[in-house]
C-alpha cells in the first residue's frame, strides 16, 4: 500500500521503502500496490482458509493491533475480520514473564533473538522479522496456559483502553 501519511526519512532508511509521484519503492525500485482496503478484504480470506489462527507479533498490543482496529473500523470490516481469527498473542509481555529471571535487559525483539538463539537478522525486513518471530516464539515454549494467559481481541483490547 502507499503510506497515507508523508513517510520520515528515518522510516525509509531503515525499510528501504519510499514514495514519489504517489508510487511505492523498495530500493528505488517500483512495488504493486493495492488499497487498504483490498489489502483487508485479503487478509480476512486469508484468515478465512486458516480457521481461526491465533496472530502472534510482537509488541502488538501497544502499536500495531490499534492501527488495524482504525483500518478495519474505517471500512466496517472489524466483525468480519474477528470472526475468521482466534486472537492475538503478543510475545513481548510473553517473553517478559517467562524469562524475567533471565537477567535481560532489553525485551526488543532483535534483542531477543540474539540473546536466545544467538543470531543477528535484518530486522525491519518484514519477511525478516516474520521468520526471527517465529523462531523466537518456538524458542519460548509458551506452554498452553501461557498462550492463554497473553491472548485478546480486538475488542477485548479496546475494552481494556476504555477503563484506562
Amino acid at each position: 500500500m502507499v503510506p497515507r501519511r508523508p513517510m520520515q526519512p528515518s522510516a525509509s532508511r531503515i525499510t528501504g521503502f519510499s514514495v514519489r509521484r504517489q508510487r511505492l519503492f523498495l530500493h528505488h525500485r517500483p512495488v504493486l500496490t493495492s488499497s487498504l482496503r483490498e489489502a483487508l478484504v485479503s487478509f480476512i480470506t486469508f484468515l478465512q482458509m486458516l480457521g481461526r489462527p491465533l496472530l502472534v507479533g510482537h509488541n502488538i498490543r501497544r502499536f500495531d493491533c490499534p492501527v488495524l482496529a482504525r483500518a478495519l473500523d474505517e471500512f466496517s470490516l472489524r466483525s468480519d475480520f474477528q470472526k475468521h481469527l482466534g486472537g492475538f498473542v503478543d510475545t513481548l509481555p510473553l517473553a517478559r514473564q517467562l524469562l524475567k529471571d533471565s537477567g535481560l535487559q532489553s525485551f526488543k525483539q532483535e534483542n531477543l533473538v540474539k540473546s536466545l538463539l544467538g543470531v543477528s537478522y535484518a530486522a525491519h525486513n518484514a519477511l525478516e522479522d516474520v521468520q526471527a518471530l517465529q523462531r523466537l516464539y518456538w524458542a519460548l515454549k509458551p506452554t498452553a496456559n501461557q498462550i492463554q494467559q497473553h491472548t485478546f481481541t480486538l475488542d477485548s483490547l479496546a475494552a481494556a483502553s476504555v477503563n484506562h
